[in-house]
């Protein structure tokens, strides 16, 4: 196993790798720079090569990537063009919220998809497997942003029972009650998608577990069908439900990058729309490389967790 974990890691070395470069290269493709775009017309030509010279904007693009990654990955992410301030300082609160987020997403993924799979798997045919069927069709068609538009109207317009935005409230005490109340309405438009799809796959399995040789054999020994299922489902359950959460880690994430903005949430999304905007070249690195190292991380945790469930693949 130590040997498996190994070979994952050093195979996402270059996957990194490739990732820093395009994250890098994107950043720079429009012509011109922060400082030139800011301050042309302003200031004195002297003036604005100086400061670029002070960021090394005037450097060769392959000696600005080189000097980058290693000051990345040494921890030293420098300072925001725009805000002047260090660019960890902006980051490490926003990536805890974005986290966070992301965190109870997951959790509302794999727990109502797990859900809504296995009650339409076990009742195949019935209005309970039709209507899942329908809100999962519904559901793949309906973008983020306008779901969660629709949740702020409902529940925080019409019904008043959760806050519209923000992470807690400014009367409130800032406790674990006044953040849940904030959290759920974010969460669970960032999870829908990525529930929908886990359920569907759920349902596949439950109703290919349930017409399996062994679970007809035990039906016909007179086993009762709930232990039946309750031994083997989840069993043979555990691994596709792995595999595919560690498959949606990466929409989550870029669906809570979105939802942050229409529920002001203070994580990453909205830190990445002010950078993008004013090519703030730094942050925008970094945040971006933050993002694809979770990514990264999620799926070498999600090969190891299925190797490790998978008794063939131990041996």
């Amino acid at each position: 196993m130590i040997r498996t974990v190994a070979s994952r890691l050093l195979q996402a070395i270059p996957l990194f790798l490739a990732i820093s470069v395009l994250v890098f290269a994107s950043a720079h493709l429009a012509p011109g720079d922060p400082i030139s775009n800011a301050l042309t017309g302003q200031v004195s030509q002297a003036s604005i090569d100086a400061i670029r010279h002070a960021y090394g904007l005037d450097r060769p693009l392959a000696g600005q990537y080189f000097v980058w990654l290693g000051h990345f990955l040494s921890g030293q992410w420098g300072d925001s063009i725009v805000l002047r301030v260090p660019v960890a300082s902006i980051l490490g609160p926003a990536f805890r919220n974005t986290l966070l987020l992301a965190g109870a997403a997951v959790v509302i993924c794999v727990v109502f998809g797990v859900a809504i799979g296995v009650a339409a798997g076990l009742n195949r045919g019935s209005r309970v497997d039709l209507f899942s069927m329908f809100a999962i069709q519904l559901g793949h068609n309906v973008p983020i942003f306008w779901l969660g538009l629709a949740l702020v109207w409902l529940f925080s317009l019409k019904l008043h029972w959760l806050p519209s935005s923000g992470i807690a409230d400014l009367r409130g005490d800032g406790g674990p009650l006044d953040l849940a109340r904030h959290l759920v309405l974010p969460a669970f438009s960032a999870a829908v998608i990525s529930m929908l799809i886990l359920a569907r796959l759920v349902r596949a399995s439950v109703i290919e577990i349930a017409r399996s040789d062994y679970v007809r054999t035990c039906e016909s020994l007179g086993f009762p069908r709930a232990n039946i299922l309750w031994r083997h489902l989840g069993r043979n359950l555990l691994s596709p439900v792995v595999n595919m959460t560690g498959l949606q880690i990466g929409y989550l994430l870029s669906g809570v990058i979105l939802v942050e903005n229409v529920f002001a949430w203070p994580g990453l999304g909205a830190q990445l729309y002010v950078a993008a905007a004013g090519r703030d070249y730094p942050l925008e690195q970094a945040g971006v490389m933050l993002v694809a190292a979770c990514f990264v991380v999620a799926n070498l945790v999600t090969d190891v967790a299925l190797d490790l469930l998978n008794p063939r693949l131990r041996t």
